[in-house]
This record gives C-alpha cells, structure tokens and sequence, in this order.
C-alpha cells in the first residue's frame, strides 16, 4: 500500500517537475522580447515584465516538490554526505518530521485566508497595464505546500523502506553481522 502511496506522489512531482521545467525556456524567451521591444523600439510592457515573474513563481513552486523528490534541495551536508544509507534515512526521516510536514502544514493552513481574500475581491496587479491574474499567483502557495506534503511523505516512508531493509535478518548476514 505504501509503494502505491510513494509512487503515485513521486510520479506527480516528476510530471508537474518535467512540465513546468519548460517555463524556464519561456521565461528566457520572453525576457530576451522584453529587452528587444525596450531597447530595440522603446516599448514597455508592464504586463509582460510581470508575466516572467509568473513564470518564476510557477517554476520554484510548482517544481518544489520534483526537487525535493530527486534530493536536488538545499542541504548542508557537510556531515550527510560522508553517512551511510541508514544514517541518511534517519536524517531525511527526522527532517521530514521534524521540520518540512510542520512547516508546509502550517504554510498551507496561514495561506487559506490570504488566499482566499484575493480570491473574494478577484486581485489583479497594482501596477498600470498588470495582469489581473494575481489571486491565481496566491493559489500556488498552498498549491505548492500540498506538493511537498505528498512528496515529504513519500519520502518519509520511502527512508522508512531503507532503514527497515536494513535491519532485515538477510542484509545483516549479509554483511556478516549474525
């Protein structure tokens, strides 16, 4: 049941990762047209200027989970590095616990409220000639706290699955430790 649970939240983040990576290309496209049309023919666009911090927003948030997923997070591992798989696992495990399912629960459950608010008024942009769009920006902040959550969790039980294959009675014959 537990590898159904981890596969499912590590497919997610891997197609939301691999799907929202392309922002990247976007955004780098966009903000080569934006210098064009400002330095080439002294056109400003507001709107697109805030369109590549939409992009940015997506790309980190949404990509957040994917992240964590392939252990490609920040870490200081200036210890982790050196341990062995089982110490790894209880570091994963205890980060996950201890910190990242605390953290992104009470992000998500502060952000229902100021989400929600932009929502009521439908917020756009405060700037002249902005996107409209800026209660939608909000909605990835419990978007993403929900991404982490499946895949904090996943990755709890997946260190679980190390540290309990460890301790099974054939990988300690194995490792000659009858």
């Amino acid at each position: 049941m537990f590898n159904k649970l981890i596969c499912a939240a590590e497919a997610i983040s891997h197609y939301t990762g691999k799907f929202v990576a392309w922002f990247t290309l976007a955004m780098m496209l966009l903000t080569c047209f934006i210098v064009l049309l400002r330095y080439g023919f002294g056109i400003g666009s507001t709107a697109l200027q805030e369109s590549v911090l939409y992009l940015h927003a997506m790309v980190f948030m949404l990509g957040a989970a994917y992240t964590l997923k392939d252990d490609e997070h920040v870490r200081v591992d200036v210890f982790y590095r050196g341990f062995s798989v089982t110490k790894k696992a209880w570091v994963n495990i205890i980060g996950g616990v201890f910190f990242l399912l605390p953290f992104t629960l009470y992000t998500a459950y502060l952000s229902l409220d100021y989400v929600s608010a932009s929502w009521r008024v439908m917020e756009t942009s405060a700037e002249p000639g902005g996107l409209p769009f800026v209660y939608l920006l909000k909605t990835l902040i419990p978007i993403m706290m929900v991404s982490l959550i499946l895949q904090g969790t996943a990755d709890i039980l997946k260190n679980i699955g190390v540290i309990n294959a460890a301790r099974t009675p054939m990988n300690r014959h194995a490792k000659g430790q009858n």
